[in-house]
């Protein structure tokens, strides 16, 4: 089983601007990191980053703040930031220190929150995803308790050429876990590096 993880991220570190809200989910400017793949057309370089983004995998865990604004006790239904029919048609783990009943949505796709930390939602993932991996959608938060747990395998870092000064940033604090990098697709909007994790040693 492989663990991936695909985000983009600006030349400074940072995974999302600052002051999220709910107007803003990915704090100031944190748009400027995702126009590689929302802007139409797409050239060939970007199609080709979105279709490792996009490809399907078994089970997917987040963050309570990737999941939505709602902070502290759940006060209101709140069913993601994605519509009726979320883009993760499988499982998806959501680290919360509030307890929630599962939510089924349209496409396969039901969250379901974990109380009992990084871990714990990482092996209930692993289980429900099989042979088809587990990705780790974010936000930064998440990726870094992924990576000093040592179980991402393989990460994909699309560049954008902004520098947002603050925000959520994805290396904070994290040892060096080794990265190989074994591709890179050039566009004019981002420099998408695909690199191997671990191979330090």
């Amino acid at each position: 089983m492989t663990t991936t993880c695909h985000m983009s991220i600006s030349l400074d570190g940072y995974v999302a601007g600052p002051d999220q809200s709910l107007e803003s989910p990915l704090g100031a400017r944190g748009m400027e990191l995702h126009h590689w793949h929302l802007d139409e057309p797409l050239n060939e370089a970007d199609a080709r980053a979105r279709d490792l983004l996009l490809r399907p995998r078994g089970a997917y865990v987040m963050g309570r703040n990737m999941y939505g604004p709602v902070r502290g006790p759940w006060q209101e239904e709140w069913r993601g930031w994605w519509g009726d029919e979320p883009p993760y048609h499988a499982p998806v783990f959501v680290l919360t220190h509030h307890e929630h009943e599962p939510i089924e949505m349209a496409g396969g796709t039901t969250f379901h929150f974990v109380t009992e930390g990084f871990e714990a939602a990482y092996a209930r993932a692993s289980e429900a995803a099989g042979e088809r991996g587990v990705d780790i959608a974010g936000g930064a938060s998440t990726v870094r308790q992924a990576l000093a747990a040592g179980v991402i395998d393989e990460l994909v870092l699309d560049f954008a050429p902004v520098l947002l000064g603050a925000g959520e940033p994805l290396f904070e604090g994290v040892p060096d876990p080794g990265f190989e990098p074994v591709e890179v697709i050039h566009s004019p909007l981002a420099t998408h590096v695909r690199y191997r994790v671990g191979r330090l040693g």
